[in-house]
């Protein structure tokens, strides 16, 4: 990738096209059949979507905000938006559309989400809204308390029922689908480098999570299909497409971040992606002898802070971030034994933790093809949209 971007100036992203491909292949692999709703979250990058569904294994998007979905819906006919919305003119244009509203489903987990959508056009005045019910997929452990993410107030399969009798009972609403995302097993890494300890501990959490969350979820779900037949029932993310796949309660499982293969999946036992995406920054200083700084850097993804949240600095191999600074919003230093070698302009290759980090902060990414750049993909951003 180096070689192949040399008349290029940094900072720019790439995206390895040989790497994505066998990225896509792998995650069909793992779903062993179960179709996959690519998250767009992680992606951010239309081409990329489009690319992805035309494979085989894939079909639909997860969206993460309603607006989002009105817009990738114009090319794209099945998009589920992940996460409620309280968006109340995404919800107008939706209501105003017979086409929008028969390709996008949003989400609900409580009655106070249809009472929002009523009192923005009442259901005389609308197209019947596509809903899906999402039920808490965390872990109650005995010994840990909640393991997992706070997301939905359904977590039994009685609460669910009661959420679709309201749903199926209200005029202006259709029950198409129940979702459920299990972060604790999906999005922890297994495998810490150098902890094994650590890592024998979650994956025996995962198991009993797995374990208690199947038995619930097909609960739940036939609870919920004696009074609607569901389209979809979706689960998992990258890190649980085998585990999630193997749920009978599941039509389809959701990824989209190891479509990239960002170093967070370097902690996972089962499986590897190859590192599909990367960005360069360059040297615009030197401080001192053994350390050179970058322009920017501090492109950092969610979740709990800590180093693991921080970029991965990857080539020239032999140099690591300084503890007390890290990477920077105008400046990450670095030190090692390979900093002696760089001159202002080099450039210096990172790896993000996650997914969405480079779309957020890129108008494109190159698309590396062999030992050549083959041309460049807009991201989100460089269409002129930033919805989150």
């Amino acid at each position: 990738m180096d070689a192949a971007t040399a008349a290029l100036d940094p900072v720019f992203g790439v995206l390895n096209l040989a790497a994505l491909s066998h990225n896509a292949h792998d995650m069909a692999r793992r779903a062993n059949g179960v179709p996959i709703r690519v998250a767009s979250k992680s992606v951010r990058v239309r081409a990329v979507l489009d690319a992805v569904l035309a494979l085989p294994g894939y079909h639909g998007v997860l969206a993460y905000t309603l607006a989002e979905a009105l817009w990738l819906a114009e090319t794209i006919d099945d998009v589920v938006v992940g996460y409620p919305s309280a968006d109340r003119g995404a919800i107008a244009r939706l209501a105003a559309s017979p086409e929008l509203a028969g390709r996008v489903t949003i989400m609900i987990d409580s009655v106070d989400h249809l009472d929002l959508v009523d009192s923005v056009v009442a259901p005389a005045a609308r197209e019947p809204i596509r809903v899906a019910i999402e039920l808490d997929s965390s872990f109650r452990s005995r010994l840990l308390g909640h393991v997992g993410v706070w997301r939905s107030p359904v977590h039994r399969a009685e609460q669910a029922r009661a959420l679709a009798e309201a749903v199926v009972g209200r005029r202006g609403f259709r029950l198409v689908g129940m979702m459920g995302y299990e972060a604790q097993i999906a999005g922890l890494g297994n495998a810490p480098q150098g902890s094994p300890v650590r890592g024998a501990l979650v994956r025996a959490i995962q198991r009993s999570s797995m374990a208690e969350l199947r038995e619930r979820r097909a609960a739940a779900v036939a609870a919920v299909s004696e009074l609607a037949p569901l389209e979809f029932v979706n689960g998992g993310g990258t890190g649980s497409l085998e585990a999630t796949g193997a749920d009978g309660s599941v039509t389809e499982v959701a990824a989209g971040s190891g479509l990239f293969g960002p170093h967070l999946f370097d902690n996972y036992a089962h499986f590897t992606p190859a590192p599909a995406a990367a960005f360069a920054l360059p040297v615009v200083r030197r401080p001192a002898p053994d350390r050179v700084t970058l322009l920017g850097g501090g492109w950092i993804a969610s979740g709990p802070p800590g180093a693991d949240r921080q970029p991965r600095v990857v080539w020239p191999e032999g140099l690591r971030m300084v503890p007390r600074e890290m990477a920077g919003e105008v400046q990450t230093p670095v030190v090692g034994k390979a900093a002696a070698g760089l001159r202002l302009g080099d450039r210096v290759w990172l790896r993000h933790t996650k997914a969405g980090e480079l779309s957020e902060h890129l108008d494109e990414l190159h698309v590396i093809d062999g030992d050549a750049v083959a041309g460049a993909v807009a991201t989100y951003r460089g269409e002129g949209k930033v919805f989150l």
